[in-house]
Formats: C-alpha cells, sequence, structure tokens
C-alpha cells in the first residue's frame, strides 16, 4: 500500500509540473492554489448535512465562487434528489472508467455544479490501480472551482474518513439530540485518532437549534470535551435554526436559499459562509495536494 500511495504521489507531482510548466513555478505561483475543499459530515444520519451542504454551496455562489458538491455518499446519495434531478451518469461510471467527469458533472439552474454520487458502490479502497490512477485524472478536472464542497456519507466508513482527511476544512454537523452529540463527538474522536497529520481545519455546526444558548450549549459541550480529552481544536462556526422553511423546501426538492433567502436558516447559512471565508485556509498545496491525501492514505 505504501508503495502504491508514493506511486500516485510522484505521479500526482508530475502532472502538477506539467500543468505549471516548472516546479519552482509550482512553488513560488499564488494562482497554483485556488480550490477550497471542504467535506461536510456528521456522526448520524438524518441531521441536515447534505440539505447544508447544497445551501452552502448556494451562499458561495453568490459571491461569486465557483462551486461544485461532490456527492461523496457512495452509498445512498441524494444531492441530486435536493435538487429535484436525475442524472443518468454518476461518479460510478468515472470510476468504472466508462464516463468522464466533464460529462457526469451537471449545471444547475441556481449557478452551481453537481457530481452525483455513486449510489451502490462500497469502497474507494477497493479500486484498482488503473481505477485510481483515472479517478484522479477525472478529479482534476474540476480544479477549475473557487469551493468544492463534498458531502459525505454519515458514519465513519473508510470512505468518509479519506474525504475528511482530503478537505482543507472539514465541517462537522450535529442538532441539539443527545444521540446526535454523541455520534458527532464519536466521529470526531476517529478524526483525531485515525486521520494522520492532520492538517486541517476542523469545524463545528449546530443544526436545527431553537435558540442562540441551545446552540451555545452544544458547541460549547463538544469544542470543550474535544480539547480536554483529544487535544483537538474544534471552532464553532456557527448554526441553523429550527425553521419551516426549510422542511417546505425539502418536499419542494429546491433549495431553501432559493425558496426563501430571508428566511432565519438562510441567514444563518450566510453567516456560516461568511465566517468561513474569514478564517485562514491552511497553505495546503492545492488541489494536486488534496488527491494526494484522498489517495496517499495507508
Amino acid at each position: 500500500m505504501a508503495d502504491q500511495a508514493e506511486k500516485l504521489r510522484e505521479m500526482m507531482r508530475q502532472k502538477n509540473d506539467q500543468q505549471d510548466g516548472s516546479p519552482a513555478k509550482k512553488n513560488t505561483d499564488k494562482n497554483s492554489r485556488q480550490t477550497r475543499i471542504i467535506t461536510v459530515t456528521s456522526g448520524k444520519g438524518g441531521v441536515g448535512k447534505t440539505n447544508i451542504s447544497v445551501n452552502m454551496a448556494l451562499a458561495y455562489a453568490r459571491l461569486g465562487k465557483k462551486v461544485v458538491v461532490m456527492d461523496a455518499d457512495l452509498g445512498l446519495a441524494n444531492v441530486n434528489v435536493m435538487l429535484n434531478m436525475i442524472p443518468k451518469f454518476n461518479l460510478y461510471h468515472v470510476i468504472r472508467n466508462q464516463k468522464t467527469m466533464q460529462e457526469i458533472i451537471q449545471q444547475t439552474e441556481y449557478g452551481i455544479r453537481i457530481v452525483a454520487g455513486a449510489s451502490g458502490f462500497s469502497k474507494i479502497a477497493n479500486l484498482t490501480e488503473e481505477e485510481r490512477q483515472n479517478f484522479i485524472e477525472e478529479l482534476n478536472t474540476l480544479s477549475d472551482a473557487d469551493i468544492i464542497i463534498i458531502d459525505t456519507s454519515a458514519g465513519v466508513s473508510s470512505n468518509v474518513l479519506d474525504f475528511i482527511a482530503a478537505a482543507d476544512d472539514a465541517v462537522i454537523v450535529t442538532t441539539p439530540e443527545p444521540t446526535a452529540i454523541t455520534d458527532a463527538y464519536g466521529i470526531i474522536k476517529i478524526i483525531a485518532t485515525e486521520i494522520d497529520s492532520l492538517n486541517m481545519g476542523l469545524k463545528l455546526v449546530v443544526n436545527r437549534v431553537k435558540t442562540v444558548m441551545e446552540a451555545k450549549k452544544v458547541a460549547d459541550r463538544m469544542t470543550t470535551i474535544a480539547g480536554q480529552f483529544l487535544n483537538l481544536k474544534v471552532d464553532y462556526l456557527g448554526f441553523i435554526y429550527d425553521d419551516p422553511a426549510v422542511s417546505q423546501a425539502v418536499l419542494r426538492q429546491r433549495p431553501f436559499m432559493v425558496v426563501d433567502p430571508k428566511c432565519k436558516a438562510s441567514q444563518c447559512i450566510q453567516h456560516i459562509v461568511g465566517r468561513m471565508e474569514k478564517s485562514d485556509l491552511r497553505d495546503s498545496g492545492g488541489f494536486g495536494n488534496m488527491i494526494r491525501r484522498l489517495f496517499g492514505r495507508t
């Protein structure tokens, strides 16, 4: 596995050098790292992770960003369901070298692009070397985006950890429900113990809260425990109100940012994205390094 990972890293170094003209240019050209990779995940299903991913993408698009939402739930993909879209092809066809990324990526009416998830696919770790190399090449075609939001499945599968490890920022979503809090702490603990060389901004969003104080109470508890017992810094990014406009938008299969841009939930999303924009982005080496991290875990 280590030898294969090193081969993939070397391949990506060579590709980046070819694209940039020389290694020296890659190291000095600030434009070489523009894409911000944000992975949105949760310990428990049903906490609103996909809804947050899609609406964050819209908020970024309204700031003039080129945004791609990648549905990385390789079992039960549903980003397209949220947007009332029925893609003919998805990541599975790219992984199996049946379609290119540009053939499956879809432009939406909301100014963002989506990559539909590979429903029914099991593990990235099960890819053959040829499939991995092809997948790397295809992922590279997304590097023109300013923001890539990766919506993972819930839980702590190896796929989820791979996409978290590949991110500049990992956003953990929870609700005030005790089971959601417990599961969110569980995934944070696994991130702390399973991901080597953790180099990302780990952030927390509390969804479906009734008051600011309720959100703060949950966030304080989570960040304090993570700091004391895991020696891990988790930034409280913000909260989203339990807003009836959200459920209404879900039933209509439209983003709540579009259905009601002035509702409480929409304002919360805009605030969260505003805070993300103000937060420091670690010098992680750019999109190519995201791919090396994604496929270089051993």
